[in-house]
């Protein structure tokens, strides 16, 4: 699998030793950046880049994901999920892990690298990369309606606009003003 990765600063030692461990278990890494440790650099160009890599493999048929970092992973996911068709998830443990993959279909994770070991992040990734979708149809509908909100702002029918509203007032009542 290709696994795209984007970070800034707060992320860069666990970018470099992540992608040594996937490498080594066969995957092809791309590496998004930075190149040195910039105390200053700006995470949203590296995360968005990545997202791209995704996204771009994905509709060549490529089998992809992506792993964000930074000091959080906040903004970092707030960032690949501004690209179209990306799902990024926050991960925070290995249930969080799962589930993105098997319930939202996720394709890249963030991870907050001040918030975790090394190796928790890495079992992190682990599993978000050995854990396939799960197709079930629950699924597969919420997925489809975020991809069709993020493609023309369509949403499924508030249910509360279904409802009948009463009327405040009824025309055969009368109001008299001294009843109370």
């Amino acid at each position: 699998m290709r696994i795209h990765i984007g970070t800034d600063h707060a992320g860069l030692e666990f970018s470099t030793r992540i992608q040594q461990h996937l490498a080594a278990q066969g995957h092809e890494i791309v590496d998004h950046g930075p190149l040195e440790y910039e105390p200053l650099d700006d995470y949203p160009a590296f995360c968005i880049r990545a997202a791209q890599g995704v996204i771009d493999d994905q509709a060549a048929g490529v089998e992809a994901l992506g792993v964000v970092f930074g000091g959080s992973g906040n903004g970092e996911q707030i960032a690949a999920n501004k690209v179209r068709g990306i799902r990024a998830a926050l991960v925070w443990s290995t249930p969080t892990a799962e589930l993105a993959r098997q319930h939202n279909d996720a394709n890249v994770i963030a991870i907050g690298a001040r918030q975790h070991t090394f190796e928790e992040a890495a079992g992190f990734i682990d599993t978000f990369v050995a854990t396939p979708f799960s197709n079930e149809e629950r699924h597969v509908r919420r997925i489809g309606q975020i991809a069709a909100y993020e493609i023309d702002g369509s949403l499924v029918p508030d249910p509360r606009e279904e409802q009948p509203r009463p009327d405040v007032l009824d025309a055969s009542d009368t109001f008299d003003p001294e009843a109370g």
